[in-house]
C-alpha cells in the first residue's frame, strides 16, 4: 500500500483529460496508479461538444470521475453550427448531475487571433453558467489584462462576481491578485514544479489557503520527476501538492488536505 493510502491521504485532480488516446489502450492502469497515489475525486474537463459523449461515458464508467461541459476558446469558430453548441451545453449540464462546471472555457490570445469571437463566446458560457449557478474552468494564455476586464465588466452588468477557477494558472503575482480579487480560485500544475518556473512559484506563495487548487492537465505538462514524459496522469497530482507544499513551508498532508476542501467547495464534490 502506498504512503498516500496508509497516511489516509485524499487528493483531487481538478483538471483531467482521460478521453484523449494516449490513455485509450491502460486506462484501467492509470486509474490504479491514481487510486494508489490517493487520488480520489477528479474533475474531467471539455474542449468542444464533440467530446461530450465520451467524456460521459467515461464520468458514469469511474465513480469519481466529475466533468465540465464547454467550448475552449481556441475552439471559439465551432460556436455556431448546425447544432447550437449553447443549447448542447445547456442539455447535458442540467439532464446530467456528474456536470460540475462549465468548461473549459477562456480566452486564448497566443494561439489565434480570433479576440472579438473568443470573447463573445465566453461571455455566453458565463451566462450559461450563471444561469445553471455552475462554477467555471477558465482557461487564460497571454490575455491576463483583457479577462480581468471582462470578468469585472461581468461582475458591473450581472451584480456579482463570476465563479470559477483560473486553470492551469502561470500569471505574474500582481495578476494572480487581479483574479484572487474578482473571488476566483487558482489552481497549479505540473509548471509549479519546473526549476525555472519563478512566477508561478510566486504566485504559488501568494494564494490565499482557500483559493488553492491543484491539477494534472494531464495527459500534458507531465511534472517533476516525471517531467519528459509522452504523457502526465491524475497519479502525479502528489509531485504537484509537494512541489506546492514546499514553496509554501507546509506539509505534504496539509496542502492535500486543503486543496481537497477547496475543491469540494467549489465543484460541490464529496469524499
Amino acid at each position: 500500500m502506498s504512503k498516500e493510502r496508509e497516511k489516509g491521504v485524499q487528493l483531487i485532480d481538478t483538471h483531467v483529460h482521460l478521453n484523449f488516446d494516449v490513455f485509450e489502450s491502460d486506462l484501467a492502469d492509470v486509474k490504479a496508479r491514481w487510486r494508489e497515489a490517493g487520488v480520489v475525486r477528479l474533475v474531467h474537463s471539455c474542449v468542444h461538444p464533440g467530446e461530450f459523449a465520451r467524456i460521459q461515458t467515461l464520468a458514469h464508467q469511474l465513480p469519481e470521475l466529475s466533468f465540465a461541459v464547454g467550448l475552449h476558446p481556441l475552439d471559439a469558430n465551432k460556436w455556431i453550427g448546425s447544432t447550437d453548441t449553447a443549447e448542447l451545453i445547456l442539455s447535458l449540464a442540467r439532464s446530467d448531475p456528474k456536470v460540475v462546471a462549465i468548461g473549459e472555457i477562456g480566452l486564448d490570445f497566443y494561439k489565434a487571433d480570433n479576440q472579438e469571437q473568443q470573447r463573445m463566446v465566453l461571455a455566453a458560457q458565463l451566462e450559461i453558467a450563471a444561469e445553471l449557478n455552475l462554477p467555471v474552468i477558465i482557461h487564460c494564455r497571454e490575455a491576463a489584462a483583457p479577462m480581468r476586464e471582462l470578468l469585472y465588466l461581468w461582475k458591473q452588468k450581472k451584480g456579482e462576481r463570476a465563479r470559477g477557477v483560473m486553470h492551469c494558472w502561470g500569471g505574474t503575482p500582481e495578476e494572480t491578485q487581479w483574479f484572487l480579487d474578482l473571488g476566483f480560485y487558482i489552481s497549479f500544475s505540473g509548471t509549479v514544479t519546473f526549476k525555472n518556473a519563478k512566477q508561478i512559484h510566486s504566485s504559488a506563495q501568494m494564494v490565499k489557503g482557500d483559493r488553492l487548487l491543484i491539477e494534472t492537465d494531464c495527459p500534458f505538462l507531465a511534472p517533476v520527476p516525471k517531467r519528459g514524459q509522452r504523457r502526465n496522469e491524475p497519479a502525479y497530482v502528489r509531485y504537484v501538492a509537494e512541489a506546492v507544499a514546499k514553496l509554501r513551508g507546509m506539509t505534504f498532508e496539509a496542502i492535500a488536505t486543503q486543496t481537497t476542501q477547496n475543491a469540494c467547495e467549489l465543484f460541490g464534490l464529496s469524499v
